[in-house]
C-alpha cells in the first residue's frame, strides 16, 4: 500500500508555531513515527503554502497512491480549487486536522474540501494522521 500524506500552508512550522494548539512536536519527527507504525506502507509527505502546488499534487498523485490524507491548514476553509481538485480525482481523500476546527474561530468551522473527501479526523492533535491512514488499511 501506498499513501500520500498533503500539508498545506503554515504546517511546516509545525513545533514552532502556537505550541498550545499545534505542540511542540515536529511534522518530520512525527512523520518517521508514522513509518515506524506502518511498516509495510510507503508513506511519502508533501508540504506547501501554495494553493496551486496542493492542486497539482492532488492530480499528480491519482493511480499513483491509494489514498491520500490532506491537511489544507487555512486553505480547508477558503479553496474551491483544492475542493475540486479532490473530487476530480480517483483517489480517496481523508481530510485531517490537528485541532478541532469546529471549537476555533466562527471562520474555521466550515471546511469546503470535507463534502469532497471520505471521511474527516480531527482535534488528536498529530494522531489525526495515523488515525487518518487507518482509514485506507480496513
Amino acid at each position: 500500500m501506498k499513501l500520500l500524506i498533503i500539508n498545506g500552508p503554515n504546517l511546516n512550522l509545525l513545533g514552532q508555531r502556537e505550541k498550545g494548539i499545534y505542540g511542540e512536536r515536529t511534522f518530520e519527527s512525527y512523520l518517521e513515527e508514522l513509518r515506524g507504525r506502518f511498516p509495510g506502507v510507503t508513506i511519502d509527505c508533501y508540504q506547501s503554502n501554495i494553493e496551486g502546488e496542493i492542486v497539482d499534487r492532488l492530480h499528480a498523485s491519482q493511480d499513483v497512491y491509494d489514498g491520500v490524507v490532506i491537511n489544507a491548514g487555512a486553505y480547508t476553509h477558503t479553496s474551491i480549487a483544492i475542493a475540486d481538485a479532490i473530487g476530480g480525482i480517483r483517489t480517496p481523500v481523508v481530510e485531517v486536522h490537528i485541532s478541532c476546527i469546529l471549537a476555533r474561530e466562527e471562520y474555521r468551522h466550515v471546511s469546503l474540501i470535507a463534502p469532497k473527501c471520505k471521511g474527516s479526523v480531527m482535534g488528536f492533535g498529530l494522531d489525526s494522521y495515523r488515525l487518518g491512514l487507518l482509514s485506507f488499511m480496513e
